[in-house]
């Protein structure tokens, strides 16, 4: 097969800012999106994109693994790494700036809910002994990251994967997968905020031990009501905590309640 050399008909764009892998996997992403780099096409060389972009070699590995995760890049042994012949059917993504607010963070906690309600209530309907048995595994092990000092984040995210196996479908673990480069900033944030106060390491505790005793119990509604209850009081710690605004109160909440006419003080 001959290999095709990429076309010159943009410059690269150096990167200055944070998340540096992030920014060039979105670049590249972007050349794919708009036919600068086509099905097909070998990609530069490891140090050729780092010196195009002012990047390091560790920095173009971190992207390129972002892209074939996403389907986007193909390797061949011995040939190098290639645009994959499916490029164009995009593949989910998001803005690599969708966490530099904390409102971004707020959203992600919205995205979470919608997604591990349902998660948690397909688990209850499905887990099996073992299943559940690794569900307390995980429980335990966030407990001992936190007795160890650690944030325990990479543990929380692995609780939340043994509740999408649990499901038994496999999409959910990989999109869970997928999602944790956006989910894992948001809940960095919240893990430090909760490990302030020895109360709100309490609550989560409990609310973990919830959804784990709803779905060991094959409980579909009340695992998804703990899983929801988990993130909404999450949002409302980042509130407590002053890390953001509490949210303005709507019209309707705070207008005063009107006395019906005749009615007693």
């Amino acid at each position: 097969m001959q290999i095709k050399p990429i076309p010159a008909r943009a410059a690269p764009v150096r990167l200055q800012t944070d998340r540096l892998s992030d920014l060039l996997a979105a670049n590249l992403a972007q050349q794919i999106e708009h036919d600068v780099l086509r099905p097909g096409d070998r990609l530069p060389t490891e140090q050729q994109l780092a010196l195009a972009h002012g990047v390091s070699r560790t920095v173009v590995r971190e992207a390129v693994h972002q892209l074939k995760s996403r389907g986007l890049l193909r390797s061949r042994q011995g040939s190098g790494v290639f645009v994959d012949a499916n490029a164009l059917h995009h593949s989910l993504a998001f803005d690599p700036a969708v966490l530099e607010s904390m409102a971004a963070v707020v959203q992600v906690v919205e995205l979470r809910r919608v997604l591990e309600g349902e998660i948690a209530a397909l688990a209850a309907s499905r887990a099996t002994r073992s299943q559940i048995s690794a569900l307390r595994r995980a429980l335990a092990a966030i407990d001992a990251a936190s007795r160890a000092g650690r944030d325990g984040l990479d543990e929380d995210l692995a609780f939340h994967r043994a509740i999408a196996e649990a499901t038994g479908n496999p999409h959910f673990t990989r999109l869970l997968g997928f999602l944790e480069q956006y989910l894992r900033e948001a809940m960095r944030v919240t893990r430090a905020n909760e490990a302030r106060r020895a109360d709100f390491m309490q609550q989560v505790r409990a609310e973990h031990r919830a959804i784990v005793d709803a779905i060991a119990a094959h409980d579909v509604p009340a695992a998804r009501r703990c899983a929801v209850r988990h993130l909404v009081r999450g949002e409302r710690r980042l509130h407590q905590g002053g890390v953001i605004a509490a949210p303005a109160p709507s019209r309707a909440r705070a207008a005063k309640p009107r006395r019906a006419h005749g009615a007693a003080a």
